[in-house]
């Protein structure tokens, strides 16, 4: 059934281009994009230069001015959504194949999740648009005090290029509920299903030029982006150093809010009261190897209890045995390729740096070959680690796991500190009480218990401390976000 799924790369239509006012377009000269399973070229697109950037912001200005979008009942937008999200389901196979082409995307999981879970999404944000009011202050009896939340006119987005819709559509649905334009800059190596995703919304009812489409590099196109003085919000998501870069040109063209989700490095505390080894190794195992370990919230540092830790190695290091990879568009396939060669170079080296300092590869990390280049890497467990081993400090994003132990509750908190990211946390032991302690002390956006990763719901706001980013995406902040407030005091008395 899983081979049924399979497509031939180069059968796939592309929507390479700009999308700006609705219209697509091309260019001559550009940026290669290629596929991370082979290292095949795949298309090109154009690059955005400043002007580019504001020819497309200029016209989602004038578009969320003159449209009606930002002042027409929010039950109306609230329906365009919704069809936006029932032709998402109904283009299933395009989109998915679009993700999977030159993303690290698994053809089985952009079908049976990315898509899906980005149609959900939709539908989600679309429940809030006429549920975000002002409020009513208390104050004298002969005035009225009241707030109004009213959109900030365009949102910038940069999107990363790990789950292109997903990611994509977190940062362009909120703002589009609470009323604004948004000019998204999707990853140059990931640029295509955004697009078709982009023209699916003017074919459910958005206005042409709501919601702008620039291709291009983050230091061309993200940088002009981030300068724009008509973009009145941004949001990002990616590594810290480019954050800060965003956060940086953004204050350039006058103060404004930015939404930032950062790298992390996120710790797994195991204790001995585990009821059972093989679930939570497995669990451990998925949460650095999901997408290859490039995913923001990798759980990709196991402290885990001396009694348990020799039994848990092993288990995890057998699964990383039967690991078999495969290129993103065979039905078969469940194993992610490695983004770029640069990457994978970078990976590579990060832990060749490790052993050098006594690290010991428990699994050691290889190259697995299955066409062209070979961009996939097996996953890697290394074991004899410390708080200065790069490994163990530096974000890896790929199929990497440090192995700390512990003795008591204490240690294992301390072990989880790290000194630049806040993102997120796992937790996995039968005693409520020890969890609710954990839960309390690391210093996380996110705590998971007895499970590793999101679920379905789209309620709970994720988002990091410290050098892992500022504000929420998903949940009611992620729409109230989009909102400034406006203060209002009105006498009526004599």
């Amino acid at each position: 059934m899983s081979g049924s799924l399979s497509f031939d790369p180069a059968s796939v239509p592309l929507p390479d281009g700009h999308l700006i006012a609705g219209e697509l377009l091309r260019g001559a000269d550009g940026i290669d994009v290629r596929a991370p399973s082979d290292g095949s070229l795949r298309g090109r697109i154009p690059e955005g230069d400043a002007d580019l950037v504001d020819r497309a912001v200029r016209n989602a200005a004038h578009v969320q001015q003159t449209s009606g979008w930002a002042t027409c009942p929010p039950r109306d937008r609230a329906r365009v959504i919704r069809r936006w999200a029932d032709l998402v389901e109904v283009h299933r196979e395009e989109l998915a194949r679009l993700e999977s082409l030159c993303s690290t995307r698994p053809i089985a999981e952009t079908m049976g999740w990315d898509v899906p879970f980005t149609a959900e999404g939709l539908r989600f944000f679309a429940e809030y648009a006429d549920k975000l009011g002002g409020e009513v202050a208390a104050t004298q009896s002969d005035l009225l005090g009241m707030t109004i939340g009213e959109p900030y006119g365009v949102v910038g987005a940069i999107a990363p290029w790990n789950f292109p819709l997903v990611m994509g559509s977190w940062k362009v649905v909120p703002a589009l509920v609470a009323g604004n334009a948004v000019v998204l800059k999707p990853s140059e190596m990931t640029p295509f299903s955004i697009v078709y995703l982009a023209r699916l919304g003017i074919e459910a009812g958005l206005p042409a030029g709501l919601f702008n489409v620039v291709q291009g590099s983050g230091a061309v196109a993200g940088d002009a982006l981030s300068r724009h003085p008509l973009c009145g919000k941004l949001t990002f998501t990616g590594s810290t150093r480019t954050g800060i870069a965003v956060m940086k040109a953004a204050a350039d063209s006058g103060p404004k809010p930015v939404t930032l989700e950062l790298g992390g490095k996120s710790p797994q505390i195991v204790y001995d009261d585990i009821r059972s080894v093989d679930d939570v190794a497995d669990r451990v195992f998925r949460a650095f190897t999901g997408n290859a370990g490039q995913v923001c919230v990798a759980g990709s540092r196991l402290i885990v209890h001396r009694r348990v830790a020799d039994d848990m190695v092993a288990r995890i290091v057998a699964l990383a045995d039967k690991v078999v990879p495969g290129p993103t568009w065979s039905g078969d396939a469940r194993y992610a390729p490695i983004i770029s060669a640069p990457q994978a170079a970078r990976i590579e080296e990060i832990v060749a740096r490790s052993l050098a300092t006594g690290a010991v590869a428990a699994a050691p990390l290889a190259r697995s070959p299955v066409a062209g280049e070979g961009r996939f890497l097996k996953p890697c467990v290394l074991t004899n680690v410390t708080a200065q081993t790069a490994a163990v400090q530096e974000e890896i994003f790929g199929p990497v796991l440090t192995v700390q132990t512990f003795e008591d509750e204490a240690e294992a908190l301390s072990l989880a500190a790290h000194p630049v990211y806040g993102l997120a946390a796992g937790v996995h032991t039968a005693d409520l009480g020890r969890a609710m302690r954990a839960v309390r002390a690391l210093k996380a956006g996110t705590v998971w218990v007895n499970r590793y990763g999101r679920s379905a719901d789209f309620v709970i706001p994720t988002g990091g401390f410290g050098g892992s980013g500022i504000g929420k995406d998903l949940g009611r902040q992620a729409v109230e976000a989009n909102l400034r407030h406006k203060s209002v005091l009105m006498a009526f008395g004599n």
